[in-house]
């Protein structure tokens, strides 16, 4: 099981590392930054919550972000969770990441959004 976890760890690490260049023209390339793409969305996840309740309390105020903040934050996270995993599940079909913007700390100040899961890199 450490070794597991100690191995997941370092493809986190190195995939988070790699650029991710949405014009990259070998398919290698694509494929490597969609599954780069997949881990990392799938294990940063989490982090929608405060992101989401930082965006709510800029926007809306302190009692909006405490409340609807919170619950959007958490549906956000099960949003970039399932599409991460979608992701590598799928990384053999170079498409663009589900989920806007690509990677949790990309636009920190911007809510997360979704698009249509078929358009090609």
């Amino acid at each position: 099981m450490k070794k597991l976890c100690k191995t997941a760890l370092i493809i986190a690490v190195l995939s988070v590392s790699a650029s991710y260049d949405v014009s990259a023209s070998s398919y290698p390339a694509r494929l490597g930054a969609k599954l780069g793409n997949g881990l990392a969305n799938a294990v940063t996840g989490i982090a929608e919550i405060p992101k989401t309740i930082i965006v709510s309390k800029r926007k809306e105020g302190v009692a909006y972000a405490a409340t609807a903040g919170v619950i959007t934050g958490m549906v956000h996270m099960v949003g970039r969770t399932l599409s991460g995993a979608y992701d590598l599940v799928t990384f053999m079909i170079p498409t663009k990441p589900i989920v806007t913007p690509d990677y949790v700390w990309d636009d920190f100040d911007k809510e997360t959004s979704y698009r249509s899961t078929w358009q090609l890199r």
